[in-house]
């Protein structure tokens, strides 16, 4: 048996063929989140043959995440795992043959480099722009290309970016929306079905790219907004005047990337949580933390990190401490109980 039997029908599509699927196979590719959009972004990529899959989340599963989330179920919610480990045992499950690379961690200026190192191609499945902005300035720096894709409700958008040939996130918006300007899961909801016509959409666009298509990828901004039954696709000619005056296309300013843009915070959508960052912190013994908390709240804990329950919060703490301090959106807040709890 080939070790392309999988993926037959895949190759009778003509423009793909063996020589296309063989680039699938050698690929590599980067998937940034691995909630909704990234789980269903993952399991494609995965069962198209991608031959090195490297997936980065920072969460843990829950379980509203089921809705949408297609590569979980109700053991690995039990089981809490990080989204990134549980992701991984599935899709081995599923191609063997592939490498499977599972990161639990925040993507930052301190670990973005690092992250992209040998990508392909950078797939967004992300639910905020902050690390969106961070993305596109790393992937313009190494000339990677990657697809941006955002969902609320029942709407939903994405875009191919090729750097050197297309705008980018920054010529399609110059910066990110303030704090509150745009609707988030908790505000406006999240519909599954939107989830996975965007993550699809991504997908091919990656594969194109891997097969050694870029030519056959998206020139536009696609918007689909399911309720009302719309389709929109805005032709990004108009920007391409604007790459010249794109500091970031020019390769002269990269704020996110840098650090000068950013936090080390973020409330997370839909969570009613906060997540705390510390990147020059040192490791947290999760087994040493979890002998100083017991009898002060309940404390569970699996190699990947520890939950506290204490009062109306749930902390989960991650060996490089950062923390997800559930019960509270308010940031001083959350900092208060970990420093209570965890240390300063």
């Amino acid at each position: 048996m080939s070790d392309l039997d999988r993926y037959v029908r895949q190759m009778r599509f003509a423009p793909l063929g063996e020589a296309g699927q063989r680039a699938i196979c050698a690929g590599r590719a980067l998937v940034v989140g691995c909630g909704a959009l990234g789980s269903v972004i993952a399991n494609t990529l995965a069962r198209a043959g991608v031959g090195h899959l490297r997936i980065v989340d920072r969460d843990f599963l829950e379980l509203n995440n089921l809705q949408r989330q297609v590569l979980y179920d109700e053991a690995d919610v039990a089981a809490g795992l990080p989204k990134a480990i549980a992701a991984a045992n599935k899709l081995r499950r599923i191609n063997s043959q592939i490498t499977i690379e599972p990161i639990v961690a925040d993507i930052s200026p301190a670990n973005i480099r690092e992250l992209m190192h040998g990508a392909d191609v950078v797939v967004d499945g992300t639910d905020n722009f902050e690390t969106r902005f961070l993305v596109n300035d790393a992937a313009l720096e190494a000339q990677v290309p990657w697809i941006y894709g955002g969902c609320i409700g029942a709407e939903g958008q994405t875009m191919t970016i090729l750097p050197g040939q297309t705008p980018c996130l920054r010529c399609l918006m110059p910066d990110a929306p303030p704090p509150g300007a745009t609707p988030t899961c908790d505000s406006a909801g999240i519909w599954g079905p939107i989830i996975n016509i965007i993550a699809s959409l991504e997908a091919m666009e990656a594969l194109k790219i891997l097969a050694g298509h870029r030519a056959a990828t998206s020139r536009v901004l696609t918007i689909f907004d399911l309720w009302d039954n719309r389709i929109r696709q805005i032709k990004l000619d108009s920007l391409l005047a604007q790459r010249a005056e794109c500091p970031a296309c020019q390769g002269t300013d990269f704020p996110w990337l840098s650090g000068q843009r950013g936090s080390h915070t973020a409330i997370l959508c839909g969570r009613n949580a906060v997540q705390l960052s510390f990147p020059d912190a040192p490791a947290i013994a999760l087994e040493e933390l979890e002998r100083k908390l017991v009898g002060l709240g309940n404390v569970t804990r699996n190699p990947f990190l520890l939950r506290f329950a204490v009062s109306d919060y749930l902390l989960t703490v991650f060996p490089d401490g950062r923390a997800i301090i559930g019960g509270t959106e308010d940031i001083s807040e959350a900092k208060t109980i970990y420093a209570k709890y965890i240390g300063a």
